[in-house]
């Protein structure tokens, strides 16, 4: 893990908040932040590889990295890079950084959580032994997400202070290039740079 902006020195609860950021959104400014009052410290994380996503189109990996840190600024959130792209080896690597002790939670919309419950690792009770290293905190994302019975004491609701379905990085970048309105979808302090840099 490649540490960018440490926002605490100390940190006992961090929740995690991976993406492909391409480019950044209100949608994932409103989960970081609704996370605050419940952990130390936010962790934006951007993969140096993904394992279901190409990284060839829109910003480059810099770019990426230089708007997540404009918009941490000011706020207990840090920026950080990661080899694994699987939430299992951003915890492992997390726990190099952040010591044993501190509790993990990762942040994700309802269909990514949906999509990493079900999807195949290659061994039977592989997502289960995961939740034993981290907890995740899901937002409503054209739905509320309903955990399975046997998770349910590790995954947890976490309640935005609006409903953000339609707000996407790809509907940013299809905006831009049909030339309609798309700064509402953007942070407001990296808006002049996601100008610069997807126009």
């Amino acid at each position: 893990m490649r540490l960018f902006r440490r926002a605490c020195a100390s940190t006992t609860r961090l929740a995690i908040l991976p993406g492909t950021f391409n480019p950044p959104t209100i949608a994932h400014e409103a989960m970081a932040m609704a996370a605050i009052p419940l952990v130390d410290e936010v962790l934006y994380v951007l993969p140096e590889a993904f394992p279901h996503k190409e990284y060839s189109t829109g910003a480059g990996f810099e770019d990426r990295i230089h708007l997540l840190l404009r918009m941490a600024e000011g706020t207990r959130c840090s920026v950080a890079s990661t080899q694994g792209g699987l939430f299992i080896d951003i915890a492992r690597e997390c726990r190099i950084v952040y010591g044993a002790a501190t509790q993990l939670y990762f942040l994700c919309g309802r269909d990514a959580a949906e999509r990493i419950a079900m999807w195949d690792y290659g061994e039977p009770g592989a997502f289960a032994k995961m939740l034993v290293e981290f907890e995740m905190l899901v937002a409503g994302r054209e739905g509320v997400y309903e955990a399975p019975a046997e998770f349910r004491s590790r995954i947890h609701n976490l309640n935005l202070d609006r409903d953000y379905s339609g707000c996407s990085a790809s509907q940013v970048r299809a905006r831009i290039a049909h030339g309609e309105p798309w700064e509402h979808l953007v942070p407001a302090a990296i808006r002049g740079e996601v100008r610069r840099i997807y126009s």
